[in-house]
C-alpha cells in the first residue's frame, strides 16, 4: 500500500512538475498512444464545455429569479444565485484547464508525428504522411482556436456576475435589485453570447473527434 501511494504521489508531482513526455512514453509502453489521449481530452474538453454551458444558463435563470423576487427570503434567493455563480466560476476554470491539457497532447503528438515521417524511407508514403500531418493540424488549429474564442468570453461575464453579487451583498433589497436591472440585460447578453460561442466550439470538437477516429 506504501508503495503504491509513493508512486501515485511521485506520478502526480511529474505531471504537476509538466514533465508529460514520461507520462506519454508510459502510456505508449501499455498501447495507449498519444492520438488516442489526444481524442481522449478533446473528449473531456468538449464535455467541460458542455457542463459550463448549462452551468452558466442555470447562474443566468438564478439571477434573473433574484431580479424578479417580489417579497419573501431575499437572503435565500441571493444566496442561490450566489453558488450558482461560484459553480460557474469552476465550470470555467475546468474548461481552461482541459484545453491546455488537449494543447499539450496536440504538440507532443504533431512533434513525433513530424519526427517518424523523417525515417520513412519511402518517398511516396513519406509526402502521404506530410499531407496527413498538415490536415489534422488545419483540422486541430481550427477546432482550438474555436475552443479559445468561447473560452474568452467566459471572464467577461464571471467579472459581471461577481460585480452584481458583491454589489447585491450589502444592499439586498427591493431598490437595489431594480438598480441593477439595466446590468442584468447586459449580462444577459453576453451569457448568451457565451453559450453560442460554446455551440460552435463543440460542433468543431465533434467533428475533429469524428475524424480522428474514424482515421481519416
Amino acid at each position: 500500500m506504501k508503495t503504491l501511494l509513493t508512486l501515485t504521489l511521485a506520478c502526480s508531482l511529474m505531471l504537476l512538475s509538466g514533465c508529460q513526455s514520461a507520462y506519454y512514453g508510459a502510456m505508449e509502453k501499455v498501447g495507449y498512444h498519444k492520438r488516442d489521449i489526444m481524442v481522449d481530452r478533446v473528449k473531456d474538453a468538449k464535455e467541460s464545455q458542455e457542463e459550463a454551458q448549462k452551468q452558466f444558463n442555470s447562474a443566468l435563470e438564478e439571477m434573473q429569479a433574484l431580479l424578479g423576487h417580489s417579497g419573501g427570503d431575499l437572503e435565500r434567493a441571493y444566496s442561490k444565485a450566489k453558488d450558482e455563480y461560484d459553480a460557474s466560476l469552476e465550470a470555467a476554470e475546468q474548461v481552461s484547464s482541459r484545453i491546455d491539457k488537449v494543447e499539450d497532447v496536440a504538440e507532443a503528438l504533431f512533434e513525433e508525428w513530424q519526427n517518424e515521417i523523417g525515417e520513412i524511407s519511402s518517398a511516396n508514403l513519406r509526402s502521404k504522411s506530410q499531407a496527413k500531418l498538415r490536415e489534422t493540424k488545419r483540422s486541430y488549429e481550427t477546432m482550438v482556436r474555436s475552443m479559445r474564442r468561447a473560452e474568452s468570453k467566459m471572464p467577461p461575464v464571471l467579472t459581471a456576475m461577481k460585480d452584481n453579487m458583491l454589489y447585491l451583498k450589502h444592499n439586498l433589497n427591493a431598490q437595489t435589485l431594480g438598480a441593477i436591472k439595466g446590468e442584468f440585460g447586459n449580462l444577459k447578453r453576453d451569457i448568451t453570447g457565451l453559450i453560442k460561442e460554446m455551440k460552435k466550439s463543440i460542433a468543431e470538437s465533434n467533428k475533429f473527434i469524428a475524424a480522428m477516429e474514424a482515421g481519416e
